[in-house]
């Protein structure tokens, strides 16, 4: 199988097997995949810079074995940067930080389809910048699903939060507040979890906090719980593994009703950000402390 080289940022990343394909009912190959990174990758390292990422990968394409590293491939470069990360029952992993779109090309290289990024920057790994709502549907349609989004960005702003929408690529929709780094993840991880609680208390027949999918009734569960140290989430403009290759995109809250979770696509993305631009081009400029918003709930949740 043929390589293909791409020359980004001063650096030669080499694409092995370059044809080998990934995707077979579409025929997407790794080349493709990589090609797809180096065209957004400026957008992408937004969200990818200063932020451990763990990589999921498919050596083999969609239909094979799914691998879920965390910890530096051998096979890295020496220019890839490492951070070196404190696991909670003792040790480290040593985690690529995707800082340019190099990497990004690189990691294609190594089968990998979805980075994924922790809520937290390196500088300050026990304090997040950002809290995530993934809206985790049972057997709901995408009217129930668009629905559950808006339920959460009005009780977000009503509590004096911004809120900004993702669809996943995959079975949801991701709701994102940016935050000032002030908190620990066990205090925004309690907060989340009494938003998550008041929203299905508001909406118990859509929405619901329970984990386990047997007592879920068919609602759509409001996880918090990736709001906790060394938890990860998909990074926007992330392949996922599913046919047709569907992208992890912010839309903005009117596009939510026009676009279900895998509205976008591999083949879409690069057009849209070239005539749309990115939707959260913004964001870091929103970030917002808990501290107001934390007694609003509270006096919510005692009927204030």
């Amino acid at each position: 199988m043929s390589g293909r080289t791409i020359q980004l940022g001063g650096h030669r990343v080499e694409v092995s097997r370059a044809d080998k394909v990934l995707f077979p009912r579409d025929g997407l190959t790794k080349g493709d995949i990589a090609e797809y990174y180096h065209r957004v990758g400026s957008t992408l390292v937004r969200y990818t810079k200063d932020r451990p990422l763990a990589s999921e990968r498919y050596p083999d394409g969609i239909e094979g074995q799914r691998i879920f590293q965390k910890n530096v491939s051998a096979r890295t470069p020496g220019w890839v940067r490492r951070v070196e990360v404190p696991k909670r029952e003792g040790g480290r992993n040593i985690q690529v930080v995707c800082e340019e779109p190099d990497t990004l090309v690189h990691l294609a290289d190594q089968g990998v389809l979805t980075p994924h990024v922790w809520l937290s920057r390196t500088d300050d790994l026990e304090r997040p910048d950002r809290m995530v709502f993934d809206l985790d549907p049972s057997d709901n349609g995408v009217e129930e699903l668009r629905s559950a989004a808006h339920h959460t960005r009005r009780l977000l702003e009503e509590v004096g939060l911004p809120a900004f929408v993702m669809t996943t690529g995959s079975r949801g929709f991701h709701v994102l507040v940016p935050l000032r780094r002030e908190d620990t993840f066990h205090r925004v991880r309690e907060f989340a979890r009494g938003i998550a609680t008041v929203l299905s208390e508001r909406s118990p027949e859509l929405l619901t906090v329970e984990q386990r999918k047997e007592d879920r009734a068919g609602r759509v569960f409001v996880d918090y719980l990736r709001n906790s140290y060394a938890q990860t989430t998909v990074a926007p403009y992330s392949v996922r593994a599913r046919d047709t290759a569907p992208v992890a995109t912010p839309i903005s809250w009117r596009e939510l009703d026009e676009v279900g979770p895998r509205g976008f696509t591999l083949g879409d993305v690069p057009e849209r950000l070239a005539t749309h631009g990115d939707e959260w081009s913004g964001i870091g400029n929103r970030a917002t402390s808990l501290t107001r918003p934390r007694r609003r709930l509270a006096e919510l949740r005692s009927g204030s």
